[in-house]
């Protein structure tokens, strides 16, 4: 019988060999890093973490402006609070890209890591939700990659709360107001989930304008939510 020691000693050098030959590399443009999940220096200063703003959007406060920005002071929508780890830029774009068409499901992990500090923004006790996919999506591309992401964020999540119904054409190029008369009704709640009064954290990859996580907040706000926030990777900022 091998004895623990031993045994720890063989894991070890296992995993040395393993990241000698296969060192960890920067997410963004591929250069070998201390760590797994590490941007490089070059490729970090590039990234525009996003933090603070306004209480609700998220968005920077314009100047002596405290708590809700002049856009949410005059209107509510249905979602309680907005958070992003990252503004969308280059990089973003291509690890987003990476993971959903490249099938790199490794980066979801890296994804999750820089959203942490913004879900640490939002309601301590709400349930996860990721944006669902339609079935035909789902079954070309083989993995729901707001489900990856809101299970590497290591929190509790309900992957089939949310069901999409209806297959809606892809939402690039198309103005606000086309985006949500696309995805307007083209989603369900899983029949006896429980809903009202209980708190709930969207999570998706990129949020462009909103409208479909509005959409899925919709929902759940009739249903009887006592709270819908959105946690995105990235932001598409104005």
């Amino acid at each position: 019988m091998i004895q623990a020691g031993a045994l720890r000693g063989v894991r070890t050098a296992g995993s040395w060999l393993l990241d000698f030959a296969l060192p960890p590399r920067c997410p963004g443009c591929g250069d070998i890093t201390p760590a797994v999940d590490l941007f490089c220096g070059g490729c970090w200063s590039t990234l525009d973490f996003l933090g603070g703003g306004c209480d609700r959007c998220g968005l920077a406060l314009a100047a002596g402006v405290q708590d809700l920005c002049l856009e949410c002071e005059g209107s509510r929508g249905p979602l309680d609070r907005i958070r992003a780890g990252l503004a969308y830029g280059e990089i973003p774009r291509s690890i987003a890209m990476r993971l959903k068409y490249g099938r790199k499901i490794a980066l979801a992990r890296t994804m999750a890591s820089t959203m942490k500090r913004a879900l640490a923004e939002l309601d301590p006790e709400a349930l996860l939700v990721p944006v669902p996919l339609h079935r035909w999506r789902l079954w070309g591309r083989g993995f729901n990659q707001s489900v990856l992401l809101a299970r590497a964020l290591g929190r509790t999540y309900d992957p089939d709360l949310l069901r999409r119904t209806r297959a809606t054409p892809r939402l690039k190029g198309l103005n606000p107001a086309q985006r949500r008369k696309t995805v307007e009704n083209a989603f369900a709640i899983r029949p006896g989930a429980e809903i009202r009064g209980r708190s709930f954290i969207l999570v998706d990859d990129v949020m462009t304008t909103g409208a479909t996580a509005e959409a899925c907040a919709r929902l759940l706000r009739r249903a009887g939510a006592g709270s819908v926030e959105l946690l995105a990777f990235a932001r598409v900022l104005k």
